[in-house]
């Protein structure tokens, strides 16, 4: 097992901005911003090299209202639009997706410091949500025949109906996952939406926004605002029907008590110290091969990477030393093609976490086996992905969330152990079982207390399996995206009941006493004849 770190390959290129991203193409998103003309600007950078990027107009807590004015006046005329026309403008967003893709990698990439690779694969998730939502909203959507009170005399309809106008927050980690994701399946079940992407990514939501209009999305349908949360956030929530928010913890517990005050419906996804376990049946190499695309997409900056693997303690160095190996072996660089394997963090303030983070670390005796240090020769905001043991309690990474390219890692004695160590904290939203026995894995997943849990995989197994629910437990959050639960979460439901002939009253002539005693057999009779 190796004692000390090898510094990361670097891949050299990449300095300026692609020429996709001309001034043109920037005029017409930051044109979609609903902000008054004369709106105050605010100056966006490229990770990358930390220059700047582009001049974004700011929205007010009045243009906030306004586009909840013009949201609202919009909205019923798409609720009304049938919903196979809401499908199509759908599927032909799918197809502009995967047709200006490049546009789109570029947007990632120069907003975030991601790879290319790490930005394709927000390319086909929204592939991947539109063409689910488009083709299954119908069917979710569809009135419901439910079991009436009376059998045969009551006719009970289960009806869902738009919330309204539903407002989105979306981080800048994954741009075009989190707010075209997010977005899409309020609007197919009839909503209008309000959006603040955070302003660091938001030409790739505008850029999404841009293509759904190009599509066939009437105009306000779904508008973008721009803004600090302490600026316009109390707008956004004094108009909202619905609240969808991906971001800290801390953000999200307040959003949760405003839209309690206001009794509106919230749906949150927060942070997590997701945790791998790697069970002493596991395929080494393919483990360690997993550790990589668990820990280190994004530079770290994902919700569902692992921060925490629990290795069995026969395995423990045969797997440190392929997991090692393969990190130093990671190719950094701004490089606007797939030969890097690791970005860069998106702004200064991650980088100063994760600094801060291995460093007290250290400091407090851990040891660092891969990585551990920033690399300004390749830019502003590069750090090593990094591996580190002997991480104990009073260390900070230890049990916070530290989102960025670095993983602690502990031998365990066993099966039991490893799933108490990993349940040890307060979130759950993502974890990771490594096995070659897959009905053992998925016994160990199903004791996680994780709102996802994949099995040989890190995270996309459960990520891109769409049909299912995704979200998280406990600090991790409230409420699910994907599948029925991430369009049926943006409705209300309604109840019809219609009832024939006669209900629980007794007929004319019959008393009360009597009906009573006749209903009570009908109760006991159908028990006997097992109806529910």
């Amino acid at each position: 097992m190796p004692t000390s770190p090898v510094a990361t390959p670097a891949v050299t290129r990449g300095s300026g901005l692609p020429p996709s991203l001309t001034p043109t193409l920037l005029d017409r998103l930051t044109a979609r911003v609903a902000a008054a003309a004369d709106a105050a600007k605010v100056t966006t950078n490229a990770p990358y090299t930390g220059g700047p990027l582009a001049d974004l107009p700011v929205s007010t807590p009045s243009d906030v209202e306004t586009a909840f004015a013009r949201a609202r006046r919009a909205q019923e005329t798409w609720a009304a639009t049938p919903i196979r026309e809401r499908k199509k403008i759908l599927l032909r967003f799918h197809d502009l997706v995967l047709q200006r893709q490049d546009e789109a990698l570029d947007l990632m990439q120069a907003e975030s410091g991601k790879t290319r690779r790490d930005a394709f694969l927000e390319v086909t998730d929204i592939a991947i949500t539109t063409r689910y939502y488009a083709r299954s909203a119908a069917q979710l959507l569809a009135p419901r025949r439910r079991r009436g009170a009376i059998p045969l005399l009551t006719h009970t309809t289960e009806l869902r109906h738009p919330k309204g106008v539903v407002a989105v927050i979306s981080p800048w980690n994954y741009p075009l996952s989190m707010a075209a994701g997010d977005a899409i399946p309020a609007l197919v079940a009839g909503n209008a939406v309000v959006q603040k992407p955070d302003t660091q990514t938001a030409l790739t939501a505008l850029w999404a926004l841009d293509l759904m209009r190009e599509a066939g999305l009437p105009a306000d349908v779904w508008q973008m605002v721009i803004g600090r949360g302490s600026s316009i956030g109390g707008a956004l929530m004094d108009n909202a029907d619905y609240m969808m928010f991906t971001g800290s913890t801390a953000t999200g517990r307040k959003i949760a008590r405003d839209a309690g005050e206001r009794l509106i419906g919230s749906s949150l996804e927060l942070g997590g110290k997701n945790a791998m376990l790697v069970l002493d049946d596991a395929d080494i190499a393919r483990a360690a091969d997993g550790a990589i695309d668990a820990c280190f997409p994004s530079t770290g900056q994902l919700c569902v990477s692992i921060e925490r693997i629990y290795v069995a303690e026969e395995i423990f160095d045969a797997f440190v030393a392929e997991f090692v190996a393969r990190t130093n072996a990671l190719r950094l660089g701004a490089a606007y093609d797939y030969s890097a394997d690791v970005g860069c963090l998106t702004n200064p303030s991650q980088l100063d976490t994760v600094t801060a983070h291995v460093d007290d670390a250290v400091a407090k005796g851990a040891t660092v086996l891969a990585g551990g240090r920033a690399r300004p020769e390749l830019g502003p905001l590069f750090y090593e992905p990094t591996i580190l043991t002997g991480v104990t309690p009073e260390m900070t990474l230890h049990d916070r969330e530290t989102f960025g390219p670095v993983v602690s890692i502990y031998p365990d004695r066993d099966t039991d152990e490893a799933v108490a160590r990993a349940n040890a904290t307060p979130y759950g939203l993502n974890a990771s079982v490594w096995t070659r026995n897959g009905a053992r894995g998925r016994a160990v997943a199903a004791r996680l207390r994780a709102g996802t849990v994949n099995v040989n995989e890190a995270f996309a197994a459960a990520w891109g399996s769409i049909d299912a629910p995704m979200g998280g437990m406990g600090d991790s959050g409230l409420g699910r995206r994907h599948g029925a639960d991430g369009i049926l979460k943006y409705t209300e439901p309604q109840t019809v009941a219609h009832q024939r002939i006669r209900g629980f009253s007794p007929p004319s002539g019959v008393s009360h006493e009597t009906w009573s005693s006749a209903l009570t057999g009908a109760l006991k009779f159908l028990k006997r004849i097992g109806s529910r």
